[in-house]
């Protein structure tokens, strides 16, 4: 018995169906991945960093954008990042960017692999991205990669300071955090000086 080859999506389908789809689709090497739902921690995390970057890079030339923003990383490659933040106004047209300055993922246990690994190293790739920022929900953990570092990892926990270099900006850890709902985000707010 013979398996019939996979029929390819052309990226021009691709993207014509994306701008119709009610689901988000991820496209990889002309295979498309519906985008799976997200939790409340996640949902919060991504809001509380959105807003933190949309009050910090007010009247400065860089925007962040939520999770619809679409991001092409390779010529058959394209993903929709948590949060990605455009400087100068580099877009390929209303919906897509090949530019992104900042990428943001929050990791899940269904995305943590993804995120870290294949994701990471795609997102490398794109010339104008200087930081890459993943966010654990389950438990208190931020993680950049810079360019300047050559992508050699930083860790932020509970009583840290992030420092965007990219953007000048900096992002307290109980801040990402705010009103997320985890074993250790609870544990912090719930000692006798959560601040230290």
């Amino acid at each position: 018995m013979s398996l019939a080859p996979k029929t390819l999506l052309s990226i021009q389908d691709y993207l014509a169906g994306e701008r119709l789809s009610e689901v988000r689709h991820e496209y990889v090497e002309g295979v498309v991945y519906a985008m799976a739902g997200t939790s409340i921690n996640h949902n919060q995390i991504t809001a509380n960093v959105l807003t933190e970057l949309k009050t910090k890079l007010k009247g400065k030339n860089c925007r962040p954008f939520s999770s619809d923003l679409l991001v092409k990383t390779s010529a058959s490659r394209y993903r929709y990042p948590d949060v990605t933040v455009i400087c100068n106004e580099q877009f390929l047209d209303d919906y897509s960017t090949e530019s992104p300055t900042l990428i943001v993922e929050v990791l899940s246990n269904g995305t943590r692999k993804t995120d870290r690994q294949i994701k990471r190293l795609e997102y490398m790739q794109i010339p104008s991205l200087q930081e890459y920022m993943l966010i654990e929900q389950d438990f208190v953990q931020v993680e950049v990669f810079r360019r300047s570092q050559a992508w050699q990892p930083s860790y932020y926990y509970w009583t840290d300071v992030v420092t965007l270099e990219s953007l000048g900006v900096n992002l307290t850890v109980p801040d990402i955090y705010e009103q997320v709902n985890n074993a250790e985000v609870l544990q912090w707010l719930n000692s006798p000086n959560p601040t230290l």
